[in-house]
């Protein structure tokens, strides 16, 4: 696959995250964030399975043989969707959403920097660190234009 198609799969990735945090959004404010959570990722667990029984080929390593902090992913995933389908609701699905990609952008830099959790390191560039201001600044714009739309 080439860098640009897998480049767009990842933007249309991140589109899909933002129609799924509206949705839930939604969702958990008529039945609660909790139960909006249980049901995305109850569904996303039988697709998954299934989508394991059908299309993964077989690993060399099974899920419990891999060293455990690599299983720590899974509970990062249940504390994003809690948080988004609580905010969503209250600052709106693309304030919410640039709030987590300014959350990612500055994780993931220090990562790729230091090279944590078993990545390469990419060092701090300028022109990263002028993307991440760019990303606040883009943030607080969002934000406040949010409020006086509210007025």
């Amino acid at each position: 696959m080439s860098l640009f198609i897998l480049l767009a799969v990842v933007v249309l990735a991140g589109a899909v995250l933002s129609v799924q945090a509206a949705i839930n959004g939604r969702l958990g404010e008529t039945v609660g964030v909790l139960r909006s959570s249980l049901l995305t990722f109850a569904v996303g667990a039988v697709v998954t399975g299934l989508l394991i029984l059908f299309f993964e080929p077989a690993q060399a390593v099974s899920l419990l043989e891999v060293p455990k902090w690599q299983l720590t992913g899974a509970l990062f995933g249940v504390v994003y969707m809690m948080v988004m389908v609580g905010a969503v609701p209250v600052v709106g699905t693309a304030v919410a959403t640039v709030a987590v990609i300014v959350g990612q952008l500055g994780m993931g830099m220090l990562i790729d920097n230091f090279g944590w959790l078993g990545n390469p390191a990419i060092e701090l560039s300028w022109s990263r660190m002028l993307a991440m201001v760019c990303l606040g600044v883009a943030l607080v714009f969002m934000y406040r234009s949010s409020l006086r739309s509210s007025e």
